[in-house]
């Protein structure tokens, strides 16, 4: 486990109060969507190394939504498909050539964001708020797998999007759009190069995209045509003298709509929709952590209680000497209860390990006295036997051995997943319910293989 001083996130992540971040006046609504961010940070400091290790991007995420929720920055992702024109967008909407265009589709390689200064926008008691446009790669671009990840991502992260398309919705555009819609953030919907469609034409899209297809999807009022790029316009220009030219002229972006209904929706709900966004964004990436974490503690004690079962099979069975092969394999237990108390990030000493196997014990009762009675009756046969015995007993007595550190082990993983604790249902009943759905006859036949592997690879098992 990590301490204070073994990881970098004990540090301060949201400064309470600051110079550039002043939260003085904020509700407690944005203050509780700053604690859910910092409180999705500290999980990780009960994670393991290898844990951690896998929980590394979501991570910097998480305190990246720090940085942004203390800043009060209201991002604004541009998404779609290739080729729709969100990075002349972006131009349009800035007044400048600040993004790349190109007439190729997929010019976008990467998501990178920049500042609008002239949204005329900040967040209400953030005085250093601003609004940041995010242009992302295009989906459905051939080996663009991972740029489509990236501008889910950031649009997971976005407390805006601005929908960017250029005709009907395809099925890939829909299933993106249904997908965001489901993260219950605002969702402009621009239909962009409107000056390639003819008024009636242009009518019947913006009826399509306000009818029923959309609704409860997109707001009717969020859809707005825009034409971020014009197409150049051929004109004759007559002379005074009577001559004429001819020249091709690009008319002005149109995207005031576009600009007033952003506006709008931030003057609305601009700090309620950064905290929104922000709680929503903590407590998506806290049960994406806890899910996997439980997930790789799981699959890590699983393994460790096969291995120590297997171990603990073939040290019994192959032990000459009588009582000692018991013994033995108690002390085997002890260790694997220690060491899945560890995989939980529980410490746990030997001996308090010996007293929650003698408590899982005594609540199997009467089912697990047949493998004990098989234990100490070989145990028992190896010392009439002098130790001849053993090849006798090995397979039965490894068997059972095994069996009952199998159910220890699984018990102990219960109680371990649940902070060292039985819960209101107590020991009897998780350990009765853990014999009810083992497959015990599946696991026998595990070990036994096990232990034939064993023997048939020792040269002296024939003599």
């Amino acid at each position: 486990m990590f301490t204070d001083g073994q990881n970098e996130d004990s540090r301060q992540v949201i400064p309470a109060r600051s110079a550039a971040s002043p939260v003085i006046g904020l509700d407690r609504d944005y203050e509780a969507a700053m604690n859910s961010v910092r409180s999705a940070i500290a999980t990780f400091r009960g994670c393991s190394p290898d844990e951690r290790a896998a929980l590394q991007r979501d991570l910097d995420q998480l305190h990246a939504m720090a940085e942004k929720l203390a800043a009060g920055k209201v991002e604004i992702v541009v998404f779609g498909e290739i080729s729709t024109g969100k990075s002349a967008l972006i131009n349009a909407l800035v007044g400048e050539a600040v993004a790349d265009v190109n007439v190729r589709g997929g010019w976008t390689k990467d998501v990178w964001n920049l500042s609008w200064k002239g949204a005329g926008y900040c967040v209400p008691g953030l005085a250093d708020s601003q609004v940041v446009l995010i242009d992302t790669p295009g989906l459905n671009e051939v080996d663009g797998a991972q740029r489509a990840l990236m501008a889910h991502e950031a649009a997971a992260r976005a407390d805006l999007v601005l929908f960017v398309v250029d005709s009907d919705l395809n099925d890939v555009e829909y299933s993106a759009l249904l997908e965001i819609a489901a993260t219950h953030k605002p969702i402009i919907l621009v239909l962009n190069k409107a000056d390639l469609y003819s008024p009636n034409d242009l009518s019947d899209l913006m009826s399509v995209f306000t009818g029923p297809r959309l609704a409860g999807i997109v707001d009717s009022q969020n859809v707005v045509p825009t034409t971020a790029d014009p197409r150049q316009l051929e004109y004759f220009v007559e002379s005074a003298d009577g001559t004429a030219r001819q020249e091709w002229r690009k008319p002005t972006p149109d995207v005031g709509a576009l600009r007033e209904r952003v506006l709008e929706v931030l003057a609305v709900e601009g700090k309620a929709l950064v905290a929104l966004n922000a709680a929503m964004y903590a407590a998506d990436k806290s049960d994406r952590m806890g899910a996997m974490r439980v997930r790789m503690r799981n699959e890590k004690a699983t393994a460790t209680i096969w291995s120590f079962a297997v171990m603990k099979a073939l040290g019994v069975a192959s032990n000459p000497l009588a009582i000692a092969d018991v013994l033995g394999g108690t002390a085997v237990d002890a260790v694997m209860v220690v060491t899945l108390g560890n995989v939980y990030g529980i410490e746990i000493t030997t001996a308090n390990a010996r007293e929650l196997i003698t408590s899982i014990l005594k609540a199997a009762g009467w089912v697990m006295l047949s493998e004990a009675a098989v234990s100490y009756t070989s145990s028992f046969f190896k010392a009439v036997t002098g130790g001849w015995g053993t090849l006798l007993t090995a397979l039965p007595q490894g068997a059972a051995a095994g069996y009952g550190s199998y159910i220890v082990g699984q018990a102990a993983r219960y109680y371990f997943e649940h902070g060292a604790s039985w819960g209101q249902q107590g020991p009897k009943r998780v350990v009765t319910q853990i014999l009810e759905n083992t497959d015990k006859q599946s696991v026998l036949r595990r070990i036994k293989e096990e232990i034939k592997n064993k023997i048939s690879i020792n040269r002296y098992a024939q003599k």
